[in-house]
């Protein structure tokens, strides 16, 4: 049997959340989907609320991972540790709130999600994620087992998914908002994309209104950013995972608009 996994990249702000509850369950149904994982740590621009976190699981979210701006919102620590299906990176330093594992039944397999972040460029007093992968798979051996990258470099995503084929069924980065057009089944069976995108505004500088990036790199004061208005888009990949083998036979990128 086949498995469809879908991965949703970065929800940004109310328009990317009230795109998603629009959209996603939707999609779900057009494309068989039988587990999905959102990134929601952009939800609230720099974070995630507990309210945000239910209506991404209302909207269709199976699991919610988390990155770099796990805690811009700090009363989610509390959430991080009584609610499984959240996962900020698992190399987070052990004092952190939370897990970057979990495992899920999805009917008669079970599905591993991993939660990691980059160091390259990304001041997130994190431990090794190549260890920290590495260690985790030591430890468990679900018949799935999927991994949301959140780093900023591709050399460390693209390196990850070399160090991981083989052992993961798919694997996939985000943080950049920007979607890749690399996606593959890698030599040893992992599905693989760089970057999923985002779900957000179309007409912004990564969700973010463009005069307030813009004023930014001129150098001068943009204040507090803003999500941008406007149309709205949904991107991320479906993996297609074979049960017998718990690896990956296609990926298929998708934007929602």
């Amino acid at each position: 049997m086949v498995y469809h996994i879908l991965a949703v990249g970065d929800v940004v702000g109310e328009q990317g959340l009230e795109h998603l509850e629009r959209r996603l369950r939707s999609l779900k149904q057009l494309k068989d989907i039988h587990f999905t994982v959102v990134n929601g740590e952009n939800a609230s621009g720099t974070g995630i609320t507990d309210r945000q976190a239910d209506r991404i699981y209302q909207a269709g979210a199976d699991v919610i991972t988390l990155g770099n701006h796990t805690f811009g919102k700090p009363k989610i620590a509390g959430r991080l540790e009584e609610d499984p299906y959240l996962l900020r990176p698992a190399n987070y330093t052990g004092r952190a709130p939370g897990r970057g594992w979990g495992l899920y039944d999805c009917g008669r397999v079970q599905i591993g999600v991993m939660s990691l972040i980059g160091r390259c460029g990304l001041d997130s007093n994190a431990d090794n994620p190549f260890t920290a992968a590495a260690r985790i798979l030591k430890e468990n051996s679900p018949r799935f087992t999927l991994v949301d990258f959140h780093a900023e470099a591709t050399s460390e995503k693209l390196a990850m998914g070399c160090y991981l084929d083989g052992r993961v069924s798919a694997l996939w980065g985000t943080h950049t908002h920007v979607p890749t057009a690399d996606e593959c089944v890698l030599p040893g069976g992992t599905g693989y994309l760089t970057d999923l995108g985002m779900t957000g505004p179309i007409h912004s500088v990564l969700g973010i209104r463009p005069e307030q990036s813009v004023e930014l790199f001129l150098g001068g004061l943009p204040g507090r950013f803003e999500t941008a208005e406007g149309p709205c888009k949904m991107q991320g990949a479906v993996f297609s995972l074979d049960s017998a083998t718990g690896l990956c036979v296609g990926v298929e990128r998708i934007d929602i608009r």
